[in-house]
């Protein structure tokens, strides 16, 4: 059995990068909470209220993801000997929790609305403030998006996810700003609040199927796995594979398989064809720890049912 690890260089430049990306979400959250509570209270608006909720708890998502990001990052130690990673998973599952609880509020509060109804006042604030809010977060999400590019992060893909979903939720704001303002349209305001609310709980959905998957050890994307084989079955030495198994926790990448070689070869031999096979494998997927098993060719090995060749 044989293993391997990602370079300690690239290992560290990808912690770096999802440090980065936490501490960016949180200072951006703080400043689109401040604006958007100053326009909230200039224009009494149910929409921009509506952001307002959505951005607190980003908030409290982004610091949630902060720490578990850094708990996922810790190295494995004797009690967790595949890492800290799973704590990504978690988190992602806590902030699908948190996105509905401020879905359900904000249904409730639009619904109230629409009985009702308010003019709004004061619009030019609310579209400086929805404008900064799409400037900045566009920013944010490029960068979030380079990062789980780069790292694969869960966490940080969960938490661009409310970003891209504010991005849209803000010009629906401006929209429904300039429908009450310009044509008179007071249920403007509640109806696209509630169509904020239900296009949230989506966002939670998806988020926390993500994060379940991962936490019941789904297996890599098919393109993934048959790259590994490609890779593996690529080797002179190999003639052929089974029992491919991998999955993800955090950052880190799990890859098991069994090789078959030519039964009449050297341990020696056998030995250093896995070698080869596990660092192939690695550049290709640099966050992984790849578990190789030698089997000679043709054994007749009874595998598990479930098991995929």
């Amino acid at each position: 059995m044989s293993e391997d690890s990602p370079t300690p260089s690239v290992r560290e430049r990808n912690e770096r990068l999802m440090r980065l990306a936490t501490y960016a979400s949180v200072g951006v959250a703080l400043a689109l909470i401040v604006t958007k509570f100053v326009a909230w209270v200039a224009t009494d608006s149910i929409s921009l209220l509506s952001t307002l909720i959505d951005s607190l708890l980003d908030m409290a998502a982004s610091l949630l993801n902060l720490l578990a990001v850094r708990h996922a990052l810790q190295p494995a130690d004797e009690e967790h000997r595949f890492g800290h990673g799973k704590a990504e998973s978690l988190s992602g599952l806590a902030q699908a929790a948190f996105i509905c609880g401020s879905a359900l509020f904000l249904f409730v509060e639009a619904s109230s609305r629409l009985y009702h109804p308010a003019a709004i006042v004061n619009t030019t604030v609310g579209y400086v403030v929805m404008v900064f809010s799409i400037l900045t977060t566009l920013v944010l999400v490029w960068f979030q998006r380079h990062v789980v590019r780069r790292t694969g992060s869960l966490a940080i893909s969960a938490d661009s996810t409310h970003y891209q979903m504010d991005i849209l939720i803000n010009f629906s704001v401006i929209v429904s700003l300039a429908l009450s303002q310009n044509l008179g349209w007071v249920y403007a305001d509640p109806v696209f609040a509630i169509g904020i609310s239900a296009y949230i709980i989506y966002g939670a959905y998806q988020i926390g199927y993500e994060a379940l998957h991962v936490l019941m050890d789904r297996e890599l994307p098919d393109d993934a796995r048959a790259r590994i084989r490609e890779i593996v079955l690529g080797h002179p030495g190999v003639s052929d594979m089974h029992d491919l198994r991998t999955r993800k926790s955090g950052p880190d990448v799990f890859i098991q398989m069994h090789i078959e070689m030519d039964g009449k070869m050297s341990l020696r031999r056998a030995h250093d064809i896995s070698e080869d096979v596990m660092r192939r494998v690695a550049t290709a997927f640099p966050n992984a720890e790849v578990l190789i098993h030698e089997d000679p060719e043709g054994i007749d090995e009874e595998r598990p049912s479930f098991a995929v060749n």
